[in-house]
């Protein structure tokens, strides 16, 4: 078993709590990983809306996302970035499927070079890599809006039990194997946390505006020991205040 699946597997022993929408996933992959291939085991642990290929599947000068999206192939690495990028796949795949659809678009619309990425490219990649999708009452909406981390995170600790959170960006996933204080998302505000519901809400000028709202994780009660202690906020380099 490679180190990105013996690594995640530690993990599950006792899965923190942003990676417990994934672990049913995770395990199915785990059970059926037969070698020390990622790609093999995220195919092995059932069918989706790709398969996923090794990295040397893709050529020369094609662009990743647009390989995916003429193939309907992701190509996956043997490590826990491209490890979680699969459960992300395996969990959200109407919403991958969309994401990748308009990375391609772009590209054969502007070109693939970097300089020709544009705000949308940008977008896309930030939310691919470290959204966190949220669901909440309005009350944390509007803490969360101006960045009162008092109001969101004490005053309203409570209202976090009808809130839903769950964590997309794969990047970030791979960050919180070592969690730290400063780990902050992008979160996206939606009503409602279904796959169909967050590919619908994947709207062009929504994401070009880049209309996600910075949120240190490790602040939100529950999922971190430490945050019991209300000084925990006090970081001000950490729950920055808006300039």
């Amino acid at each position: 078993m490679t180190s990105a699946l013996a690594s995640l597997a530690a993990a599950l022993n006792t899965p923190a709590p942003w990676l417990l929408p994934y672990a049913r996933v995770a395990r199915n992959v785990l059970a059926a990983a037969k070698s020390d291939s990622v790609a093999d085991a995220l195919n092995a642990a059932g069918e989706g809306a790709v398969r996923f290929v090794e990295q040397a599947a893709l050529p020369d000068g094609e662009p990743y996302e647009s390989f995916i999206a003429r193939t309907a192939c992701v190509p996956t690495r043997d490590n826990l970035h491209d490890l979680f990028n699969g459960l992300i796949w395996l969990s959200y795949p109407t919403t991958k499927r969309r994401l990748n659809a308009i990375h391609a678009q772009e590209i054969a619309a502007r070109g693939g070079a970097v300089g020709a990425r544009g705000p949308l490219r940008d977008a896309l990649t930030l939310f691919d890599e470290n959204a966190a999708i949220l669901q909440a009452p309005p009350t944390l909406v509007e803490s969360l809006r101006s960045r009162d981390w008092k109001a969101l995170f004490i005053d309203h600790r409570a209202e976090w039990q009808s809130a839903r959170l769950a964590l997309f960006g794969h990047a970030l996933l791979e960050k919180l194997m070592q969690p730290r204080k400063a780990i902050t998302a992008h979160v996206w505000l939606i009503e409602d946390l279904t796959d169909d519901a967050i590919a619908s809400s994947l709207a062009r000028a929504r994401l070009a505006a880049k209309d996600f709202l910075p949120m240190p994780v490790l602040g939100v009660p529950g999922w971190w020991s430490d945050n019991e202690n209300p000084a925990f906020y006090d970081d001000a380099d950490v729950f920055r205040v808006p300039r």
